[in-house]
């Protein structure tokens, strides 16, 4: 059987890279069998179809809106699954990966058996930030989860300790935390500041509608 351990996210907002981030704990403290393929899915979405497709057995994480207390981990499995990533999309890879096992599905090649392991995040809007302390303790058992999952297909995890990084070594999560540019320095969260530059101008609309704002941006002579 092909097995595909994906992490999907973005580590640029917070809790949002926690799949991202399993999978980096995968690939440097892990080995597999040659059938079971770890794979940082980032925000690539249909661009992973033909990942999906070529999986017998498909093991997904990610940062999910559960409506539970942050830092919580569940599993949901099966078809089960894309109805979940569709209920509160807390971004757009989420509405891609959704898409994704929708055309894997309609393209005839579909996982037979799917998990999504997903956490309650606490913070997703700090551009820049890393997972917070609650958020980063799940990665452990999100890992211990699947690696549990596994066994019921013959897989064992060897436990190692592997040099290397993300594709992007400035990502690894270490150095990614400790190089952060201060609030000062860079913007985290971007509104005020964008609204605040020279060139960016608020107009109200010619409108009964007094809730609604026409936004014109002036950049370098370019509206």
């Amino acid at each position: 059987m092909n097995i595909l351990l994906l992490g999907i996210g973005n580590v640029l907002w917070a809790d949002e890279g926690f799949g991202v981030r399993v999978i980096e704990r995968l690939q440097k403290g892990y080995r597999f069998p040659d059938q079971v393929k770890v794979m940082d899915g980032g925000t690539q979405g249909v661009y992973l179809v033909e990942h999906v497709q070529a999986a017998d057995v498909l093991i997904v994480f990610d940062a999910i809106d559960y409506d539970l207390p942050p830092g919580t981990l569940k599993r949901i499995e099966n078809n089960d699954v894309p109805n979940f990533l569709g209920a509160k999309k807390m971004s757009l890879h989420q509405t891609g990966f959704q898409e994704v096992l929708a055309m894997a599905q309609m393209l005839g090649s579909y996982p037979q058996h799917l998990l999504l392991i997903g956490v309650q995040p606490e913070e997703l809007d700090d551009y820049g930030g890393s997972l917070r302390p609650i958020v980063k303790a799940q990665i452990q058992p999100a890992i211990d989860m699947a690696i549990d999952y596994l066994q019921a297909f013959g897989i064992k995890a060897e436990a190692i300790n592997r040099d290397g990084d993300l594709a992007d070594p400035v990502l690894n999560i270490q150095r990614y935390e400790q190089e952060r540019p201060t609030a000062d320095a860079a913007c985290r969260i971007g509104d005020d500041r964008v609204l605040q530059a020279e060139g960016v101008e608020l107009r109200p609309l010619q409108s009964s509608d007094q809730r609604s704002v026409q936004v014109e941006v002036d950049y370098r002579g370019k509206y």
